[in-house]
């Protein structure tokens, strides 16, 4: 994945590490709110806010498995097949799919993954599903 560096804490401010000791906080409910937390380790709401969602530890469970894909499909026999089939080859394994009843010849399809054991970059499978006939549009909605 294009977008993600493995660095070393030694040189990142120790904001980021205190950001993920208040989530951590947060998750064994050992603490009230986010207000509680952010006041334990020391470090503002707002900066808690701005990082939350891009700094993780490598021995969070969820990191890297899981990814959730929008797209729109031409409403016709054998496209979501095809994107199945394609997810399958690459070894994503699915984990739930949301189809919205097709308007205008086109629907809406929400899959999310386990991306733990994938054979390519994200993005490239994103790339590679474009190309799929009926296919109208894919997005990346979030990594875990």
């Amino acid at each position: 994945m294009k977008n993600y560096l493995i660095v070393s804490k030694k040189i990142l401010p120790d904001v980021y590490e205190k950001v993920i000791e208040a989530r951590n906080l947060i998750n064994q409910g050992k603490v009230k709110g986010i207000s509680e937390a952010v006041k334990i380790v020391g470090i503002s709401r707002s900066t808690y806010y701005k990082y939350k969602d891009y700094v993780f530890s490598p021995d969070e469970n969820s990191i890297g498995r899981k990814a959730v894909i929008s797209m729109m499909l031409k409403h016709e026999k054998g496209v979501l097949s095809a994107v199945l089939n394609h997810l399958s080859q690459v070894h994503a394994n699915i984990l739930t799919i949301n189809q919205s009843i097709p308007i205008n010849g086109k629907a809406s399809v929400s899959i999310s993954l386990d991306v733990s054991d994938i054979s390519k970059p994200v993005d490239e499978i994103i790339a590679e599903m474009k190309k799929i006939y009926g296919v109208s549009s894919v997005k990346l909605l979030s990594v875990e």
